[in-house]
């Protein structure tokens, strides 16, 4: 078999590694919970290639996430659910349904009319969806995944809080939120100091702390996603420039007070 612009030999292919006898042993043993971390992982690496500007890398990773909804389709084909035609025939319908000044005819139309036709769109999908699932009462908070990461999912979820009017106005009172949650977390590992069981506490507080600074990026329109892996990256430059010098030195960072390493990491931050 021959590699192909074409996507129906990427479809062709999966279908040969998940024939029975014949196919792959690794992919015939895969399910849609086994599957599910490798897609949430090619996501990421989709994310990275685009944060290092690797356009070449960029292709590759994201034929391995095409890949993965490949294989999330052929899995459901086998099981008579749907396959990846009606995975490409449910998104083009949304698009379409979701776009209407593009393909209908209500065309030139400014941004903030667009955002109101967009919500008004969603607003009746996710009542769609909850006619078809009827067990849950409808939420306000309806369709943030859980699988999410959990940064990505605070956002989410505090965006749909905050359009119905659940939400601050002011940074510096989120900010406020903040510097309550860090005293609240100072007052757990107090109490910790006798009760170790209090320590369990303490990391819940923690939770709300995170959750309080997403709010704040949130409020600063930025995403809070990136700018940890932003704050990652820049950590990972400065530590290995911790590693170079006390290598120029013939020494290891286990080899190293706190002090030295602090004063390489205020050198590695002036050059930056």
């Amino acid at each position: 078999m021959k590699p192909s612009r074409d996507i129906s030999r990427l479809i062709e292919i999966m279908a040969a590694l998940r024939t029975p006898v014949t196919g792959c042993p690794w992919d015939l043993e895969q399910d849609f919970s086994t599957i599910a971390p490798y897609t949430i992982e090619e996501a990421y690496e989709v994310a990275d290639a685009i944060t290092r500007a690797d356009l070449p890398d960029l292709r590759d990773e994201l034929g391995d996430l095409l890949l993965q909804v490949v294989f999330h389709a052929r899995m459901a084909e086998e099981q008579g659910a749907f396959d990846f035609g009606g995975v490409v025939e449910a998104v083009t319908t949304k698009m379409i349904r979701r776009h209407p000044h593009v393909f209908a005819d209500a065309g030139g139309q400014d941004t903030q009319a667009v955002n109101a036709q967009w919500e008004r769109i969603k607003a009746e999908e996710r009542a769609e969806k909850a006619r078809r699932h009827p067990p849950k009462p409808p939420s306000a908070l309806d369709g943030v995944p859980v699988a999410l990461p959990a940064l990505t999912r605070a956002l989410k979820l505090q965006q749909k809080a905050g359009r119905v009017g659940f939400d601050w106005n002011d940074p510096r009172a989120v900010l406020a939120k903040i510097r309550e949650e860090a005293d609240e977390i100072e007052a757990e590992l107090d109490r910790a100091e006798t009760d170790f069981a209090k320590k369990e506490l303490a990391a819940a507080e923690v939770g709300d702390l995170l959750f309080a600074v997403v709010n704040l990026a949130r409020h600063l329109d930025a995403d809070p996603e990136a700018i940890l892996r932003a704050t990652n990256a820049k950590f990972e430059r400065r530590f290995t420039a911790i590693e170079r010098a006390l290598a120029a030195q013939g020494k290891k960072p286990q080899d190293a007070t706190l002090s030295e390493m602090d004063a390489l990491w205020d050198e590695a931050k002036k050059t930056e």
